[in-house]
């Protein structure tokens, strides 16, 4: 009995090495990521039933940023229509991305940031740099550092150039590009991943000229970017092909934490999937893709370096730091810092 204790336990250290050791090479393939937190915005530019598939889009990503570990607080959700409530829509107060209707998107845990007349260039332009109206809600601001990963995705219709938003008003590349030159010189983000699921999106990310922006689009300047498949019960399409696509491989294959890459998450909607060219602008983010793990963007996982070592203080900093707490207690007992109720004079209205 004793003899196969011991043996037991030889094994178990030698494969418990042999995992430290993988883990070791795991963790000196992939890129060290310099981001402490990680943000989402998530932009639906589209009104009318007919767009209820850019709603959906929106949602579903939502849904996978959420799971993998985004909290509602660092997600902006913007949604130019109410699908759920639309008129037309034969289960009110639901979204599907599937035609078997299997998961409500829009269920009782989803918090949407600005909706309908709301979602504006101006709103947009306004929260990527941060000048907004100082009654803006925190809900409705993106409080982002220089420590930041920031995901952009924007839905709807698109041209060479361009997308509109509510079938009234254009943001042009030019505009996006300048924006996040804004972020960037604010210390508004750490590194950014844009996707473009319109018409043409390539054209999105042409005029981007910050660094450490990864960018990638459902078509190439000239296609156009198609949808997947229609629910007869409500005589729409009810997502795009791409998003379809990237968004199977989120839900099947990510987890927060497996060790899948971004390139994988660019190669999942191939040209006989997606039919249109998938696009990625790769020239200003310095890091290899294949060695960038899709929850660097797409989630919120905290790699924490533990010390095992004894950290001994010197009495000294110990000293100050009482020193400095006595001082601060003194300062909030100082006569000028309080008064009495009998000092304070009657207001005649």
């Amino acid at each position: 009995m004793l003899l196969s204790v011991v043996v037991f336990t030889a094994c178990w250290i030698a494969s418990s090495g042999d995992i430290t050791a993988v883990q070791r090479n795991v963790k000196e393939f992939f890129e060290r990521s310099g981001h402490t937190n990680n943000w989402a915005i998530l932009v639906c530019t589209s009104r009318f039933w007919f767009n209820y598939r850019h709603v959906a889009n929106v949602l579903s990503l939502y849904h996978s940023v959420k799971r993998l570990g985004i909290p509602d607080s660092q997600i902006i959700m913007m949604l130019a229509d109410d699908m759920p409530c639309n008129a037309r829509n034969p289960r009110p107060g639901t979204v599907f991305n599937n035609a078997q209707q299997h998961i409500n998107l829009y269920g009782s845990e989803v918090e949407v940031d600005y909706r309908g007349y709301e979602v504006t260039v101006e709103n947009f332009i306004r929260l990527l740099t941060g000048r907004l109206p100082s009654a803006t809600p925190r809900s409705k601001r993106l409080l982002t550092d220089h420590q930041s990963n920031v995901l952009i995705y924007l839905t709807g219709h698109g041209g060479d150039g361009f997308l509109k938003f509510q079938d009234a008003e254009e943001i042009t590349n030019v505009d996006l590009a300048d924006a996040v030159e804004q972020m960037w010189e604010k210390n508004r983000y750490h590194e950014m991943f844009v996707i473009a699921d319109t018409c043409q999106s390539a054209s999105m990310y042409q005029k981007l000229y910050s660094p450490n922006v990864l960018a990638t689009s459902s078509s190439l300047v000239g296609e156009d970017s198609l949808s997947h498949h229609v629910d007869r019960s409500i005589g729409v399409y009810i997502i795009d092909r791409y998003t379809y696509y990237t968004l199977e491989f989120l839900e099947r294959q990510v987890q927060p934490t497996t060790n899948k890459t971004m390139r994988e998450y660019l190669d999942s909607c191939p040209k006989n999937k997606c039919i249109s060219t998938v696009g990625v602008r790769d020239d200003l983010y310095p890091k290899d893709t294949e060695r960038v793990r899709v929850t660097d963007f797409f989630g919120a996982v905290r790699h924490v370096r533990t010390l095992t070592d004894r950290v001994v203080l010197p009495e000294d900093w110990i000293t100050d730091a009482d020193s400095f707490r006595n001082e601060q207690r003194e300062a909030t007992k100082s006569p000028s810092q309080t008064f009495a109720l009998t000092d304070v004079k009657p207001y005649r209205i």
